[in-house]
């Protein structure tokens, strides 16, 4: 068995795990109790579920607390519910809001991961003394050359590396992912079923944790009231197509349900926030070859300027020389392509991709990686 922490012993090494009340994180808690470890689970309450949505049950509220609870219980490790409601309002909730009234399409799931569980529950985990924190992400950590670095998951399918771009070298350097290296969901659920836990067989979430019916206007309706302001379809060559009922419903690449009959294909281009226009075209239109990206976060400083940290604060290309597989992700489901990164002032950089490509979404993460190794990424702009 490889040891969390180099050198100490299981029973000397306190892991703090983050139990959401699945099968992942449960099968963790109980993997990492076995192996002798001093765990700690802990769950945080990140929202009142009945509120935002007037229905019962989920993810990080109700029937999950419940959930992570019995698993502790069944483990007989120590189990602490931490109130997050308000910080998860401010750092998730309404960044979520705002970015679909800017005309962007946002990922939470990304913004919890920085805020929240990244950074305020890493930061109690210090605070009771632990050694590390484990979490049941599907990625690998691998240390290469006495540093840590992350990894794609061993099962593509289950590989969670691109919502989790923003993690920073000191976070990396605390958490471990005991899941990384299996090679099938099917694999994590076997374990649970060996440790007798009940959440076992519990379905995967599939939903953005507080909108699980989908239903995300609603959502955005009642953090923002009158988010829901008519606007008009306009055509890529100025034309009037007719109204609408408000940007938030509209995605860029979005064909289905535009409501507007007859003629060619259409498909949302752009979003225009200020003008409230959904700006339509066709197919080849969404093509892009070059954007620019914000709020940039690399793991590897070494990527650019040939490794002369030195210079990182200049302006250059990652060549295609020391990373001959560097590929960027543009949404979580998207299969890569081949592109250089430039850095630009002001924490945002230019990625140039090697082919143009469809759909590249404003609010969306484009994520770089070198072979299976995560680069780093940002967040795509209109520019």
């Amino acid at each position: 068995m490889t040891h969390l922490i180099p050198n100490k012993n299981p029973a000397d090494t306190r892991v703090v795990v983050a139990m959401s009340g699945g099968v992942d994180s449960s099968a963790v808690a109980a993997l990492l109790h076995e192996q002798g470890y001093d765990v700690i689970g802990i769950t945080l309450q990140l929202y009142d579920h009945g509120q935002m949505v007037n229905k019962k049950g989920a993810c990080c509220a109700g029937q999950d607390i419940h959930d992570a609870r019995r698993v502790a219980e069944t483990l007989g490790i120590p189990h602490y519910v931490l109130n997050y409601e308000n910080r998860f309002k401010e750092s998730v909730m309404d960044d979520f809001a705002d970015t679909y009234l800017a005309g962007e399409t946002p990922i939470p799931c990304i913004k919890c991961n920085q805020s929240v569980k990244f950074h305020d529950l890493l930061s109690v985990a210090k605070d009771l003394q632990a050694d590390a924190m484990a979490t049941g992400h599907y990625v690998q950590r691998k240390i290469q050359q006495g540093r840590a670095h992350m990894h794609r998951a061993a099962d593509p399918s289950r590989d969670q590396s691109y919502f989790l771009f923003a993690t920073t070298q000191e976070q990396l350097d605390f958490l471990r992912f005991p899941l990384g290296h299996l090679k099938s969901k099917d694999e994590t659920r076997a374990l649970a079923a060996r440790f007798g836990l009940q959440v076992a067989d519990k379905p995967d979430s599939q939903d953005i944790c507080f909108v699980p019916t989908g239903g995300y206007a609603k959502v955005i309706e009642k953090l923002r009231p009158g988010a829901l302001e008519p606007g008009e379809f306009i055509h890529v060559d100025g034309t009037s197509l007719g109204t609408h009922e408000g940007i938030i419903n509209y995605t860029v690449g979005q064909r289905k349900g535009l409501g507007i009959g007859g003629g060619e294909a259409l498909y949302v281009i752009r979003l225009d926030a200020q003008k409230k226009h959904v700006v339509v075209g066709p197919k080849e239109a969404l093509l892009k070859a070059s954007f620019v990206i914000r709020e940039t976060s690399w793991l590897d400083a070494e990527m650019w300027n040939n490794g002369d940290v030195e210079k990182k604060n200049t302006p250059s290309f990652i060549p295609a020389s020391p990373h001959p597989h560097l590929t960027v992700k543009l949404r979580s489901a998207h299969a890569g392509a081949s592109a250089t990164i430039e850095r630009l002032e002001n924490g945002r950089a230019r990625v140039t991709l090697a082919e143009p490509q469809a759909a590249v979404s404003p609010g969306q993460a484009c994520v770089a990686y070198a072979g299976d190794r995560l680069l780093g990424g940002g967040w795509i702009t209109g520019e």
